[in-house]
């Protein structure tokens, strides 16, 4: 029996997933899912303001479950799929982490950590740009033009 290997897409689908529910809990719409071996370990999405805690990021959230999951800190075996670049907070956890790769959905001009540091991630860590970019912008768009309306 083979085993299947799912796509960056595959994933990426799943961390959007995340980002929909964070949409209708009315929180900035941002999704991550980390993988290990072919195999979802943690999922997440923006909880800051359900937890009133700016630091409750869907990446914050999925390290943590990661970790917990493999039982240690380091996730160098894992990659990490999120809907929105990640901030320098969310980078510079990423860094201390390990991680082995992280594949980016939308990128964050403003506040992505490439407005701050492009050289933020661990330098083993590889990284992906633009899955699913415009199902991942557009979600964002339309979250942030309800807020205006």
């Amino acid at each position: 029996m083979s085993l299947s290997v799912f796509s960056d897409e595959h994933f990426m689908k799943l961390a959007y997933q995340e980002a929909e529910k964070a949409f209708d809990l009315d929180e900035v719409p941002v999704g991550a899912v980390i993988v290990c071996d072919n195999q979802v370990i943690a999922k997440a999405h923006n909880l800051t303001e359900a937890l009133n805690d700016v630091t409750a990021h869907a990446e914050m959230q999925a390290f943590t479950m990661a970790a917990n999951y493999l039982g240690g800190k380091f996730l160098d075996s894992c990659t990490l799929y999120v809907t929105l670049e990640p901030c320098s907070m969310c980078a510079g956890a990423a860094y201390w982490t390990r991680i082995k790769r992280v594949v980016i959905g939308a990128a964050d001009e403003k506040r992505g950590f490439r407005a701050n540091n492009p050289n933020m991630m661990h330098p083993k860590t590889t990284i992906e740009w633009g899955v699913m970019e415009n199902e991942c912008s557009s979600i964002l768009k339309e979250f942030f033009e309800r807020k205006r309306t």
